[in-house]
């Protein structure tokens, strides 16, 4: 069967030419919005969306047609979710478990009871409340997802516990598939088809695991051996998009599908590089789909109906984000922790979109109230950035009871010490070699895990946000004899620096920055010295070079450090 109907030649050539255009509109929008929005602290995922208002029908100007746009922008989610799953290995997805089965579990069906409930209670049919009940209780993956990987936050704690209940919530997704038509009378064994529907996703997931385990890794060492980065690329590509066909055609989403592809390579030696080789094709479908998301908002429709949509927004984050945070203390997670994951998952999901319009086709939703609901999901998304800096204010906020162990009182009496604002990977090396050099320091981290691996081994690290100016007295700011900024989060490494530069003046800071950009940005904040990764890898690989090309060692160090002399200024005399 041809992919397309031929046609006469001429009318070929004006849908290539309309569809060539609609995709060089939508590179144009994001080229433009995103460094735009960025400059003045933006997250992109808004500027995404801004574009898709722009472009779409419901706003003057070049409308890009949504069907030629949908496909692609769909995989964007398909990769990201790849991304995650390699993120996650077996070892500490089975840690996760708790928070996959239990809360992930119990977010859904306490939500759909409560949003069905007040829906039923509104004058809404039982089918109509349950299908909103239960739509509503998902929440946006790629939003989500998007927000913590531009953030660093995907396996922090309350990343991992978002991450938990999403992967939950892609679970769902086939028995609610399974049950509009049910519920409008095309089925009659309901038992039935959900327990059919629930053996194929058992069945296709087991499939899935074994097959990748006995055949991948030798798969991939034998193209690994072929060394043509072009057919790495394509296997990369071929192993995502099988695994998500897979499970769509299963019923399932193609989502979930690629985070188990993902899994499957977590623990392999090929990660990185399948990373970098996705990374790409990721960042851009995933901007396509956000502008999809754009496109559909009807501000006519939101206009004339302002007051509906506006109130089933507020509703549903409203009501999400208070059972997410109250599950979340029932399962023991911390406050602060509760507060980030509620105010993250507290809108409504891309999934809607394909439910509430197969709803509208079966008849279970009147007209107008379904173009409402679809509007204020798209519009509850909109707002999702803004939801996640609100509970991470506020936990923030709760620095000194979500630490488990507050800041010792002897803290506040040190002297001549370092204090280092997070204490991952690099932290962790600069406290090393100052204990070997009889340094004290005190070290300050926004991850509650990490902090207390950290505090049972003795080390004084203690949770705090460097850019608190309560929590930088309370660590002895004022008679300190230097600060280290290791934290991944830009905005967070820029907040400290100002606040510490503010709390003491004269104080050397030493920061760590991705790139020339974050150097030059960090250095006009205040920042003594600021080291950028790219820079000193390429030092310790020019060393290697020379030392390899026979040049003596000693003139070797003379030439890095005359080199860090002249980049780094008077931190490294």
């Amino acid at each position: 069967m041809p992919l397309y109907s031929p046609g006469p030649m001429g009318s070929d050539r004006v849908h290539g030419s309309e569809a060539l255009f609609d995709v060089l509109s939508l590179l144009l929008a994001a080229v433009v919005l995103v460094p735009l929005f960025q400059r003045f602290g933006i997250p992109s995922v808004l500027a995404y969306l801004a574009a898709g208002v722009a472009l779409g029908p419901y706003t003057p100007g070049p409308v890009v047609d949504l069907e030629v746009t949908r496909p692609l922008a769909e995989f964007g989610v398909v990769f990201l979710l790849f991304a995650i799953g390699m993120e996650l290995p077996l070892s500490r997805l089975r840690t996760m478990r708790r928070y996959i089965l239990g809360l992930g579990l119990a977010q859904v069906v306490v939500t759909a009871l409560a949003i069905g409930g007040i829906s039923h209670a509104l004058g809404l049919g039982s089918s109509a409340a349950l299908i909103i009940g239960l739509t509503l209780a998902f929440s946006s993956t790629a939003t989500v997802l998007a927000i913590l990987v531009e953030r660093g936050e995907a396996v922090d704690h309350h990343g991992r516990i978002a991450v938990a209940v999403l992967i939950f919530q892609d679970l769902a997704v086939v028995p609610v598939l399974v049950l509009l038509p049910l519920l409008a009378g095309q089925e009659r064994h309901m038992a039935e088809a959900l327990a059919l529907a629930g053996g194929k996703v058992a069945l296709v997931m087991a499939a899935i695991f074994v097959v990748g385990r006995f055949l991948l890794r030798p798969v991939y060492r034998f193209i690994a051996t072929a060394r043509n980065p072009e057919v790495f690329t394509a296997a990369n590509l071929l192993l995502v998009l099988a695994v998500a066909w897979v499970t769509g055609e299963a019923g399932m989403s193609m989502a979930l599908g690629a985070f188990l592809a993902g899994l499957l390579l977590a623990d392999s030696r090929y990660r990185h590089q399948v990373e970098a080789d996705i990374e790409p094709f990721r960042g851009l479908l995933l901007g396509l789909f956000f502008m999809t998301v754009g496109m559909s908002i009807n501000l006519p429709l939101v206009a004339d109906r302002l007051g509906l949509v506006l109130g089933l927004t507020l509703g549903t984050v409203a009501v999400k984000a208070v059972v997410l945070i109250g599950l979340c203390r029932l399962m023991k997670v911390g406050l602060a922790d509760g507060l980030r994951v509620g105010f993250l998952l507290a809108q409504g999901g891309e999934f809607a979109f394909v439910v509430f319009g197969r709803a509208l086709e079966l008849k279970l939703l009147d007209g107008g109230l379904g173009q409402s609901l679809l509007a204020s999901v798209a519009l509850s998304m909109l707002l999702t950035p803004a939801l996640a800096a609100l509970g991470r204010r506020w936990s923030q906020g709760l620095a000194p009871q979500a630490s488990g162990e507050p800041i010792p009182e002897t803290a506040r009496h040190l002297a001549d010490h370092v204090i280092i604002a997070g204490y991952g990977r690099v932290g962790r090396a600069i406290g090393r070699l100052l204990a070997e050099h009889g340094i004290s320091f005190i070290a300050l981290d926004m991850d509650v895990d990490r902090v207390a691996k950290a505090r049972e081994d003795g080390i004084p690290v203690y949770y705090g946000d460097a850019g608190r100016t309560g929590i930088l007295r309370s660590v002895g700011i004022d008679r300190a004899r230097a600060a280290v900024i290791t934290v991944n989060e830009a905005r967070q490494a820029e907040r400290a620096i100002g606040c510490i530069r503010q709390a003491a003046p004269h104080l050397p800071i030493v920061a760590r920055a991705r790139d020339r950009a974050q150097e030059q940005l960090l250095g006009d904040i205040g920042a003594t010295a600021v080291i950028p990764e790219t820079v000193e890898a390429s030092l310790q690989m020019a060393g290697a070079v020379l030392r390899s090309a026979g040049i003596d060692e000693d003139a070797v160090e003379r030439s890095l450090k005359g080199y860090r002399r002249r980049r780094y200024g008077r931190a490294t005399e």
